[in-house]
């Protein structure tokens, strides 16, 4: 169901691909689409709170061209990174379920299949960080055992990758306080840190 402030907008309402440089040394996963965000305007993290949130502290560590993420056409460029999620399309109440998230996995997959160059992932929210964990089993890597656990600000070296968990930039998030700008900036810094 469209939201009033977007009636006109023909929504895209069909998977979403990843997006981003395709040289990348930094690929962040998210959950999935937010209904009238990604679903709404073709892009990941575009249209939406979560998309101002992550975009914001990007552009602050120098991987986005801007500090916002409006609609497809508006001249964002990621730098040096590339953005993708575990499911491709909005789940229904934002809870994919664990079927709809094995049958999206092949995508992540091939993916981290043609981004070569990715030494550090951003992991936002636990769903996130759990779909990176099983991609990298998927694709052969030797995963820490036990389990490396999520948290914000939790490091995992899975080969010569590190894998950095934030949360979620969602409204649940952000509005209660759980994160803060400053508490995802941090994760962002980290990342460059990572790369360079």
């Amino acid at each position: 169901m469209k939201r009033r402030q977007f009636r006109d907008d023909e929504y895209w309402g069909r998977p979403l691909p990843g997006f981003g440089d395709p040289r990348a040394r930094l690929l962040i996963v998210g959950l999935a689409p937010a209904a009238h965000g990604g679903n709404r305007t073709g892009r990941m993290f575009t249209g939406d709170d979560s998309g101002l949130w992550l975009l914001r502290a990007m552009h602050g560590a120098g991987f986005a061209s801007l500090p916002t993420s409006e609609r497809r056409d508006d001249g964002l460029e990621l730098r040096d990174a590339y953005i993708t999620a575990a499911a491709r399309c909005a789940p229904p109440h934002n809870k994919p379920t664990l079927d709809e998230l094995a049958r999206c996995r092949p995508y992540l997959v091939r993916e981290r299949q043609i981004l070569t160059r990715v030494r550090v992932i951003v992991a936002l929210g636990q769903i996130g960080f759990a779909a990176v964990l099983a991609t990298e089993r998927a694709l052969g890597r030797a995963v820490p055992k036990p389990l490396p656990r999520f948290g914000h600000g939790s490091e995992a070296r899975i080969g010569s990758i590190t894998l950095l968990g934030s949360y979620h930039p969602s409204r649940q998030n952000t509005q209660t306080g759980k994160l803060t700008a400053p508490m995802l900036a941090t994760i962002f810094t980290r990342a460059r840190d990572l790369v360079e």
